[in-house]
């Protein structure tokens, strides 16, 4: 589970480069994965995760990593963040 956004789910894609003499061979997209620290105020702590590009994008737009996830949809989390989830409701900051 290398390349696998922890908030989107985006993994990589498989497909086939075609040549002119229709040969095919096995060609992957790899999504753009950082890794990222990113500060929650909500519970005064730094969070480590392998995020896409596309997903901090997201985040910024909707105010910040904690607004994100209560926001998410729960099969697109990976565990880790479903704990988060779940922290930032217990604390009651939803």
């Amino acid at each position: 589970m290398a390349n696998v956004c922890e908030i989107t789910g985006k993994r990589k894609l498989k497909g086939n480069r075609v040549s002119h003499a229709n040969n095919k061979t096995i060609h992957f997209q790899q999504p753009n994965i950082r890794d990222q620290r990113i500060f929650i105020p909500e519970l005064g702590r730094t969070v480590r995760i392998k995020v896409s590009t596309s997903a901090l994008r997201s985040i910024d737009k909707h105010g910040g990593l904690s607004r994100y996830i209560l926001k998410a949809k729960p099969a697109n989390l990976s565990a880790n963040m479903l704990k988060l989830k779940k922290e930032i409701i217990k604390k009651g900051l939803n």
